[in-house]
């Protein structure tokens, strides 16, 4: 059976409520870049960045998966081959959807990391500066973010996936951000069909074979209608 490989950007999350990196207002307008999602950021002012994820955090409390979420899940349930989806999302909406197999590429707001040892915890609904790790007891809990700057986790595991892909499909991401922007060169390289879901074209857009324009909780779920029918 054909293996697919899906890659889910900001676009997925935004009809649930999930302000998106690029929004006009909302938290990430409030803030540079620079000041709350990068190394240098939180090593000039802790506390700011901690508030900021603990905003998010909230924030995510608040929202519910939506129809592309619960498509991707019941697409993995019933296909008969394997589907994988790699998220730059931080938000945990594959799962609360119900998909079983995601793998978070930036790192996910509801887990701490000790910047000491690497342990990996729950995080609080509401993080402190300092908080010591439960592992090796160091001061040193920080989100577990991936900031600009920092690699991305599992990079060997996702390049793996894609190189076996049969189907990639990517939705509601920009291209603009790397490496994940060039997963859909990784894909064609494999021989997989490579498709993009998104409100209008990516920056990468002319690498993709099929691209299906408008909401991801109306194409998404048509498209996982159509695989599942054709078997």
């Amino acid at each position: 059976m054909r293996k697919i490989v899906i890659l889910t950007g900001a676009g997925i999350s935004a009809e649930s409520g999930i302000e998106t990196f690029r929004a006009e207002d909302g938290l990430w307008a409030q803030h540079r870049v620079e000041d709350v999602a990068t190394p240098e950021g939180f090593a000039r002012d802790p506390e700011l960045v901690v508030n900021f994820y603990n905003a998010r955090r909230a924030q995510l409390s608040e929202v519910e998966p939506n129809a592309a979420h619960r498509a991707l899940a019941r697409l993995e349930a019933e296909h008969g081959g394997d589907v994988v989806v790699i998220t730059q999302n931080v938000d945990d909406l594959h799962e609360r959807g119900g998909s079983q197999t995601v793998m978070h590429m930036h790192g996910e707001l509801k887990s701490a990391l000790c910047a000491s040892c690497d342990h990996r915890w729950a995080a609080p609904l509401k993080m402190h500066v300092g908080e010591a790790c439960p592992s090796c007891a160091a001061p040193a809990a920080r989100p577990d973010i991936v900031w600009f700057g920092e690699m991305p986790y599992d990079m060997d595991a996702l390049f793996a996936h894609l190189s076996q892909a049969d189907i990639f499909a990517a939705i509601g991401t920009s291209g603009n951000v790397y490496p994940a922007a060039g997963f859909v060169a990784e894909a064609r390289r494999a021989g997989a069909h490579t498709l993009e879901f998104n409100l209008e074209r990516s920056a990468v857009g002319n690498q993709f074979e099929e691209h299906r324009t408008g909401l991801a909780s109306k194409t998404v779920t048509a498209w996982v209608e159509e695989l599942l029918t054709q078997g």
